[in-house]
């Protein structure tokens, strides 16, 4: 949080914005941070603060994307090898608790009242199932020299093949063979993982299972916490192959057999008991006008016909009235599995797999192949583009306004609902059906939030800045909590600052400021730290930030 109001003599206004901003990202400085007027109600005073965008994507903000990133690779690292049970609350239990349900009961919460067969597929393997520990931690082993260990897991899944893609060439029994294009491919060529024939690549499916790929995840560590016989705690996130498929890297607390993890990948399956959606029915695809709303019956019509269409209960409600229905799609992990056993004395591994884990978390998974469309290969943007012409028209959920498209009315829609023009991120672009949250982490990991690692961060840095007889600005200072002593009422009041607004500092000015400001503060921290080497005060606390941009950043 920054103060703009005193800045002083600004040094750098005879620079371009441009390099100021490179100046900025250098020293972990915010590039966007956000203007905020704040008025003391107390004092009648008011001033203005910038606050950091907080953006988790390189190309908007680096400097808030690396803290973010490093916020993440703190909260894994808390808790990938921890050895103590923590005091579960009644959240956990409620999320954690295994209520022995069939395994595929294929209904979504919004259809639990319709009935499914519990039978599982006949194409999926059974699984063990074992008595259940209510622990979290994994098992303790001793070596034959007496050394004890307690090994974790690094799992990698994948999805599916949809299609051949472009391959570096391969050797069989000696030979190398070509890509099945027939070309040698270079490992830097832009075509690898791109369709060989688009015409026939599978993008509708492709398409479907990285807008559900959040639930093929639940149902993989709901088998595998049953098959294992304990509550596996894990830390995963979500990223993009360079065929734009989804994969997940999963750090998992305690170990189970590598074989067990392969049968339980090759088991799992998610079912999606969804109205059948394979081809639109109204829309620029069809040729037909979309569905309006009438006012009289307050439902969607079809514009030629006048005749109501379905409500999102009705079309359930058909579903599960037809004997012969099949799931709308299955969600289902592929055969390459990856598994890595992980020591907790083993640092440089376990640093390595962090490292590796949060790698790509500042990118957008519509920025695999660059973020700059004009800059990409023709065969890059072609595989883009196919596969975003399917997430934009497929529905993400029961409300989405998609579902109108398909003839159906989305569930507990409105006038107010666009036909085809759903506001979810997952049909964005830049998201390509992964509208859901990128790090999965399960809430006994390290029984902690964000904001908790972050305040971590913040006072172990305030500790030595303290023992150097510097402090650290409050953070809480002009806190929207904070009430006036008579009235109970918010003593500060935020509004923020609005373009045009004749006293707003320039963007140039706030930087230049919040680059002082952190060029100063970062001597004062590294002098800090020396002295605490030197022995001439308190250690620190090494368990935070370990150089000067990360230290910069927590705070």
């Amino acid at each position: 949080m920054t103060n703009t109001t005193t800045h002083g003599r600004i040094t750098l206004d005879r620079f371009p914005l441009d390099v100021v901003q490179d100046l900025a990202i250098t020293n972990g400085v915010c590039v966007r941070p956000i203007l905020n007027r704040v008025v003391d109600t107390e004092t009648g005073t008011e001033r203005i603060v910038g606050v950091s965008c907080g953006s988790t994507l390189v190309s908007k903000c680096p400097p808030c994307a690396e803290a973010n990133r490093r916020l993440r690779m703190q909260q894994c690292r808390e808790g990938w090898h921890r050895d103590t049970e923590l005091e579960p609350t009644d959240e956990d239990q409620l999320e954690d608790e295994d209520q022995a349900e069939p395994e595929d009961t294929g209904a979504e919460e919004e259809s639990a009242r319709r009935v499914r067969s519990t039978r599982r597929r006949q194409d999926a393997p059974d699984l063990p199932r074992v008595p259940m520990d209510k622990r979290t931690v994994g098992t303790t082993f001793r070596a034959p020299n007496g050394k004890t260990y307690r090994p974790s897991m690094f799992l990698t899944l994948t999805l599916d093949s949809y299609g051949a893609t472009h391959r570096l060439p391969y050797r069989v029994g000696g030979k190398l063979t070509p890509c099945s294009c027939g070309v040698h491919h270079s490992p830097n060529s832009p075509v690898l993982s791109t369709p060989v024939d688009p015409s026939t690549y599978d993008y509708r499916r492709a398409a479907l299972d990285a807008l559900h790929f959040s639930k093929g995840v639940d149902r993989f560590v709901q088998n595998l916490r049953r098959c294992a016989g304990y509550k596996a705690q894990y830390f995963a996130v979500v990223e993009p192959q360079k065929r734009l498929a989804p994969h997940l890297h999963m750090a998992v607390r305690g170990t189970v057999p590598r074989e067990l993890v392969r049968q339980v990948a090759a088991a799992t399956y998610h079912q999606l008991w969804w109205p059948e959606h394979e081809t639109p029915v109204y829309g620029a695809q069809t040729g037909r006008d979309l569905p309006i709303w009438d006012e009289d019956t307050e439902r969607f019509i079809d514009p030629a016909t006048g005749v109501l269409l379905p409500t999102w209960d009705q079309a359930l409600d058909d579903l599960a009235a037809d004997p012969a229905a099949q799931p709308a799609h299955v969600v289902r992990f592929g055969r390459q599995v990856d598994y890595k056993g992980i020591v907790a004395d083993s640092e440089t591994k376990v640093g390595k797999a962090i490292g590796y884990l949060t790698k790509y978390l500042g990118k957008a998974i519509g920025e695999t192949y660059g973020d700059d469309p004009a800059e990409l290969h023709p065969a890059q943007l072609d595989h883009l583009n196919r596969l975003h012409e399917h997430v934009k028209i497929l529905p993400c959920s029961p409300a989405c306004a998609n579902w109108l498209l398909y003839g159906i009315t989305p569930k507990d829609a409105d006038g107010k609902v666009v036909p085809g023009e759903c506001d979810g991120k997952a049909h964005d672009r830049e998201h390509l059906g992964l509208g859901g949250r990128r790090v999965l982490v399960s809430r006994q990991w390290t029984g902690k939030t964000l904001t908790d690692h972050r305040a971590d961060r913040a006072e172990v840095i305030r500790q030595t800045l303290a023992a150097a007889g510097v402090e650290m600005d409050d953070q809480t200072a002009l806190s929207v909590t904070q009430t006036t002593s008579d009235d109970e009422q918010p003593r500060f009041i935020w509004t923020p600052v609005r373009p045009g607004d004749e006293d707003a500092p320039t963007q140039k000015e706030v930087l230049a400021y919040s680059i002082t400001k952190r060029i100063r503060w970062r001597e004062q921290y590294e002098q800090a730290k020396q002295r605490a080497r030197d022995g001439t005060g308190p250690p620190s606390d090494t368990n935070s930030a370990t150089d000067t941009n990360d230290a910069a950043t927590a705070a």
